[in-house]
């Protein structure tokens, strides 16, 4: 009856060890046995995780963002063992995806014991194949513009939280050109001139932006997202009715559902959870039903 904590103590500059520690109480208040997973670094927490998980575990729970929760579904990839999410990062769009507490420690541990209790869910993950390796992601790959706007702001110290994303937005639309992306999606291939490419497994990037409105994580499809080259004050127009889904009838965006997809293009980095994956080109396909959430 043993659950492992991973927490991630750089995550949201630091503040999620705090939460971390409280989450591992909550849970061992309830009755568990719990093992609490720190490390100096990413690669390190990781190789911790493999490591525990290969002894036995009832579930693994992830203190932390985006980042922590890409962490888990890669550890848990091909495992029946659940994954739990208490939020404690910048952006949480998986953690909102599954309407979990992003701001009450104790309410997101009660709602992962209560779904231990009644068995959780089952939600698709996205599979990314980048040469001959394979990552998996929860969310949305990015490819363009927001993949940049990402790389840009993680080589930033300061500001924190989420102004640091849309400062780093501002920064990058002043130099940002259109790509030509080739893309085959179920088997049809054309060349798309676009700003960005996105394949989503949920519906939000950046700590909230309702990208993809429709997208459901458990109904067997990706929704890939293109925005076509536009002006930089018209994009700068669309850009608040992100946040609510409004964008959609923009004649510049187009949404549409697949199942398997390859993007290419020079010089283009995919991000996926808000992580590096590699650059293009990239095959991202859904597996159904792939990963088991306490949600």
């Amino acid at each position: 009856m043993k659950i492992a904590v991973a927490v991630n103590p750089a995550a949201s500059f630091g503040r999620t060890r705090k939460v971390g520690h409280q989450a591992a109480e909550f849970i061992r208040a309830a009755g568990w046995d719990v093992v609490v997973l720190e490390a100096e670094n990413y690669d390190a927490l990781r190789r911790s995780v493999d490591r525990t998980l290969a002894t036995g575990v009832e579930a693994l729970v992830v203190v932390g963002g985006d980042g922590m929760v890409h962490l888990g579904v890669n550890a848990l990839a091909g495992l029946n063992i659940p994954l739990g999410i208490v939020p404690g990062g910048t952006g949480n769009d998986v953690a909102r995806l599954l309407a979990l507490p992003l701001k009450d420690t104790k309410a997101a541990c009660r709602r992962l014991l209560d779904a231990l209790e009644t068995g959780g869910r089952r939600m698709d993950a996205g599979r990314i194949t980048a040469g001959n390796r394979t990552t998996y992601f929860a969310g949305v790959l990015s490819a363009g513009f927001d993949a940049a706007v990402n790389e840009r702001a993680n080589s930033w110290s300061w500001p924190r939280g989420k102004s640091r994303y849309n400062l780093a937005m501002l920064r990058e639309l002043g130099t940002f050109r259109r790509i030509t992306y080739t893309v085959t999606a179920d088997d049809v291939t054309w060349l798309q001139p676009a700003l960005l490419i996105s394949v989503a497994n949920g519906q939000f990037i950046g700590g909230g932006m309702k990208i993809t409105p429709d997208a459901v994580p458990d109904d067997g499809w990706l929704d890939m997202f293109v925005v076509k080259p536009m002006s930089r004050l018209r994009f700068l127009a669309v850009f608040p009715k992100v946040f609510a889904g409004k964008h959609t009838s923009h004649p510049a965006v187009e949404i549409r559902r697949v199942r398997r997809v390859r993007l290419e293009a020079a010089g283009v980095v995919a991000y996926a959870d808000g992580e590096r994956i590699a650059e293009l080109p990239v095959d991202v396909d859904v597996v159904p039903a792939g990963l088991w959430v306490l949600a």
